[in-house]
């Protein structure tokens, strides 16, 4: 097998009535590719500039309102301490991964890709080749958090500082897209453990965000 066929999405993915195909507006004579590693990451850190000011605004809206609950009233800002470890553990971390969770899930549910991913051509469907459902999306987030997870526990086996902790987490990012060099098929570890795929899409095919989200609705 050539190594252009390889990289190319099985052609017995399923299409189902249900859900509308991510192959919809391919021309013939073109596919879309398996995407490489470094335009993944490129489209991971644009679509990280996002993320981060969604998770400070929702951080910034916990803290005032878990300030609110938590502290007694006339209270003054420089006598205010730190939000309670039960809020931060129980309120505030979870609805960070919430957050996370809900900007992957909308977008790849909508039209498999972030705005990020739109920028470089990016589609991420399911082995059936449609878009991926909400709890598809949940677990290939989890699966692409696994081994920054595992490399930071062991960093912080082996240095118990914050940094080490921090660094090793972010070697464990790298790992999941250094594996695509090594896998057959050049797919990720995420990719790997959800059952999914990100693709590359020819120009011809490339539906767009935006009218992917009015596509999907009308189909809806």
């Amino acid at each position: 097998m050539s190594k252009s066929s390889s990289k190319r999405p099985s052609k017995s993915i399923s299409k189902s009535k249900s859900q509308p195909s991510a192959f919809a507006q391919q021309d013939p004579n073109e596919a879309p590719t398996i995407a490489k590693p470094m335009v993944r990451v490129v489209a991971i850190l644009y679509d990280g500039m996002l993320i981060l000011a969604l998770l400070f605004l929702v951080g910034t809206i916990l803290t005032v309102v878990g300030t609110l609950l938590t502290m007694e009233t006339g209270t003054e800002s420089s006598q205010a301490q730190s939000l309670p470890l039960w809020y931060q553990n129980a309120i505030m971390t979870p609805s960070f991964v919430l957050t996370l969770v809900a900007f992957y899930g909308i977008f790849w549910r909508r039209g498999g890709q972030t705005l990020g991913m739109q920028t470089w051509r990016l589609k991420t469907i399911n082995d059936a080749g449609q878009w991926l459902t909400w709890g598809q999306s949940f677990k290939r987030i989890l699966a692409a958090c696994l081994m920054p997870l595992l490399f930071g526990i062991i960093g912080s086996l082996i240095d118990g500082s914050r940094a080490a902790l921090l660094a090793s987490a972010f070697l464990g990012l790298v790992f999941n897209y250094v594996f695509c060099l090594f896998n057959p098929r050049g797919l990720a570890v995420q990719d790997m453990l959800s059952n999914t795929i990100t693709l590359k899409m020819p120009k011809v095919a490339h539906e767009g965000l935006w009218r992917g989200f009015r596509n999907r609705k009308k189909k809806s």
